[in-house]
C-alpha cells in the first residue's frame, strides 16, 4: 500500500483577472522507504506541490479539487489545527535554506526540544537526550556541545543537518525535501544525500525530493516526475527516465546536461520558455516549445499513457510513436 497518493491535484490563486491554476491534475504515489525525485524547470509546480503536501499553501492558494491521502486517510481538507498534529508528527519538512528553517534567537537545542515535546511523550531531560542524539545520526560532532549553540555558530552545511534532525525529531513517516542540497557545496551535498537514502534504508520513511538537479535524482531517487507548467509530463524508475526518456520535454532536459566526453562548443538548450500561469496554451502545455509536436499536441490535453517502463503524458505514446 502506498503511504502518500496524490490524486488530480489542482492548486488555484483567486485573481481579479480570474482563476489561476498553479496545478493541474496533478497524481502519483510514493512508497513506504522510497525516495521520489519531483524535477523541472523553476515555475513547474514542483515546490508548490509540496506545499500542498505538507498543508502550507500560501494564501489565497488553496486546493480547488483533488484528494492527498497519507495512509490511506484524506489529509488536504483537514483544519489548520488538525494539520498542525500531522505536520512534524506524520509528515516532516526539509527546506532549501536551513537559515530561513532555523530561529536565530534560539539555540538548536532548544528548536528541537520543543519540536520534540510537541509531538512525542517525553519530558524536557527524555527530549535533549533524543535532540543529542538526533543530532549524532545527522553527523554533527560533539554534539552534547554543539546542542546548546545558535544557528549562526554552524556552517552552511551543519545546519542542513540541524534541519534534518528537525525533520527527524517525531519519527515522521513522510519528508518532504524541497531542494535540500541546493545551497550546499558539492561535497556537504554528497554527504546530505548519503543521509537522506540512510533515512530511507534505516527508518522506512518515505522522501519525497523536490531538485532541479538530474544528478542528485540520479543517485538519490527510486523513481522521477519530472513536471512542466503545473502537470506531470513523464513518471518513472529513475534508470529509464534518465536513460530512456520518454516525454520530449525529459529527452530536452537530459540534452542539457554538459556531457564530458564530448568536445562541444556550446549547450543545448530548450527553446522558450515556461508559459505564465495566465497563458497556458492548449492542449499538450510543452507543444510551443516541443520539437516533436503534431496537430493533436495543440488541440487536446495528452494525460499520462504508458511508455516503456515509464508513463509520459505525450500524444506520441497514443500514436505508437517513439521519442
Amino acid at each position: 500500500m502506498s503511504l502518500l497518493q496524490v490524486k488530480n491535484l489542482v492548486v488555484e490563486f483567486p485573481s481579479r483577472k480570474g482563476t489561476l491554476r498553479a496545478l493541474d491534475n496533478v497524481s502519483f504515489e510514493i512508497a513506504p522507504g522510497e525516495i521520489l525525485g519531483v524535477v523541472g524547470e523553476s515555475g513547474a509546480g514542483k515546490s508548490l506541490t509540496g506545499a500542498a503536501i505538507i498543508g502550507l499553501l500560501e494564501p489565497p492558494g488553496r486546493v480547488g479539487s483533488g484528494e492527498i491521502l497519507l495512509e490511506g486517510a484524506r489529509i488536504d481538507n483537514l483544519s489548520p489545527a488538525q494539520m498542525r498534529v500531522i505536520r512534524g508528527r506524520e509528515i516532516g519538512a526539509i527546506f532549501q535554506d536551513p537559515l530561513t528553517s532555523l530561529n536565530p534567537l534560539y539555540s538548536v537545542g532548544r528548536q528541537l526540544i520543543e519540536t520534540i515535546i510537541t509531538h512525542l511523550p517525553l519530558n524536557a531531560t527524555q527530549a535533549r537526550e533524543r535532540a543529542i542524539q538526533l543530532l549524532k545520526d545527522t553527523g554533527i560532532p560533539a554534539a552534547e556541545e554543539r546542542i546548546d549553540h545558535y544557528p549562526h555558530q554552524f556552517s552552511g552545511g551543519m545546519r542542513q543537518r540541524v534541519v534534518i534532525a528537525l525533520a527527524l525529531a517525531a519519527e515522521p513517516k513522510l519528508i518532504v525535501a524541497d531542494e535540500p542540497t541546493t545551497a550546499l557545496d558539492v561535497s556537504i551535498q554528497a554527504q546530505i544525500i548519503t543521509l537522506l537514502k540512510t533515512i530511507c534504508k534505516e527508518r522506512g520513511a518515505a522522501v519525497m525530493l523536490i531538485t532541479h538537479d538530474m544528478g542528485v535524482i540520479a543517485e538519490t531517487c527510486d523513481r522521477v516526475a519530472v513536471m512542466y507548467a503545473g502537470r506531470v509530463a513523464e513518471i518513472g524508475p529513475v534508470y529509464d527516465v534518465i536513460n530512456r526518456p520518454s516525454h520530449p520535454y525529459t529527452a530536452g532536459l537530459m540534452a542539457c546536461i554538459p556531457d564530458m566526453s564530448e568536445d562541444r562548443e556550446n549547450l543545448n538548450q530548450i527553446d522558450g520558455a515556461m508559459p505564465r500561469l495566465n497563458a497556458i496554451p492548449q492542449g499538450c502545455a510543452f507543444n510551443p516549445r516541443c520539437p516533436k509536436a503534431i496537430a493533436v499536441c495543440g488541440q487536446k490535453r495528452p494525460e499520462l499513457m504508458v511508455a516503456g517502463n515509464t508513463q509520459a503524458a505525450c500524444w506520441l505514446h497514443d500514436a505508437g510513436g517513439s521519442i
